[in-house]
């Protein structure tokens, strides 16, 4: 199956969600009347708001309904005919605790066929040096696969993807795609090259290789409070090599074509996955005595 993928970079205007929702719109709008091919369009983490609210992040969290309905309705006056799917970051107000999440939701010309297909919240909660996200949102719970039309997929935000298990329990539980959502602070500068756009270009190679999937990477550019997001959002195919890759720290727009016939073919040539799958069970066995130990210490 060809699946054709856009991945958007753009600066998000603080705290402004009505905005936000606006300028996504706009691109869609962009998409659909230019006659772009596009099966998936992938927007970055908290798009709709900002990465850095901190205390803001009850002033510009929504529902995943309200974010789906905002969005549906911006859409329907010009909407085309076949499916459009979105991937977006916002942060959620969901049981009465905050979350840094990713909706995933398909957009049609007839809004009783427009639905929201899942919703991710970011498991790893990076709080160290300019992080502060345990301090302002709870943490999710699981790493979820979940069908959509082009193969099961699943969704991870930022950290999520700096902890290799995250991309192993979504490959275990049969997830194809990976949509990669981040709001990376450039650290590292020397010249025009950035420390930390060349190690997230490591983590998904590897991650794609390693497991035999594709991964769709849109990150977040502009400056917040003097940090600034790196951008370089990129595709890259189950080899592990880039398919093609935004520039760092300005807005940008790339497509990219995945073939999912490639899976079987990178999977085959490197064949970690099924040796994962047939280690498992003493895996798990390892994991158990590692919780035991854990729990045993902290109860002394």
């Amino acid at each position: 199956m060809k699946i054709r993928v856009v991945a958007v970079q753009f600066k998000p205007r603080k705290g402004d969600v009505e905005h936000n929702l606006d300028r996504v719109a706009d691109i869609l709008r962009q998409i659909v009347q230019e006659g772009l091919p596009a099966d998936v369009v992938v927007f970055p983490e908290t798009i709709t708001s900002g990465y850095f609210l901190e205390g803001g992040v009850r002033e510009s969290a929504r529902t995943r309904e309200q974010i789906g309905e905002e969005l549906m309705r911006r859409y329907l006056p010009f909407a085309r005919t076949e499916p459009l799917d979105v991937v977006l970051g916002f942060y959620e107000l969901w049981q009465g605790k905050y979350y840094n999440s990713a909706l995933y939701l398909t957009l049609t010309s007839q809004p009783e066929e427009c639905r929201m297909v899942h919703t991710h919240r970011k498991f790893f909660l990076p709080t160290y040096g300019v992080f502060q996200e345990k301090r302002f949102v709870a943490r999710g719970r699981n790493i979820e696969v979940f069908p959509t039309r082009f193969g099961p997929a699943t969704v991870l935000i930022c950290e999520d993807v700096w902890h290799s298990i995250t991309g192993a329990i979504a490959a275990l539980k049969g997830a194809e795609l990976f949509y990669v959502i981040a709001a990376s602070p450039g650290r590292g500068f020397h010249g025009e090259s950035v420390g930390n756009a060349m190690k997230w270009q490591q983590l998904l190679c590897n991650m794609a290789e390693e497991h035999g999937v594709w991964v769709v990477n849109a990150s977040l550019v502009g400056f917040e409070g003097g940090k600034g997001f790196v951008g370089n959002s990129m595709v890259v195919n189950p080899f592990g090599q880039v398919v093609v890759s935004a520039p760092v720290m300005r807005e940008s727009m790339i497509t990219a074509t995945i073939d999912t016939e490639e899976i079987a073919i990178a999977r085959a040539n490197a064949p970690l996955l099924a040796d994962l799958e047939a280690g498992l069970a003493d895996l798990l066995i390892e994991m158990q005595e590692i919780a035991a130990e854990q729990h045993a210490r902290y109860r002394q």
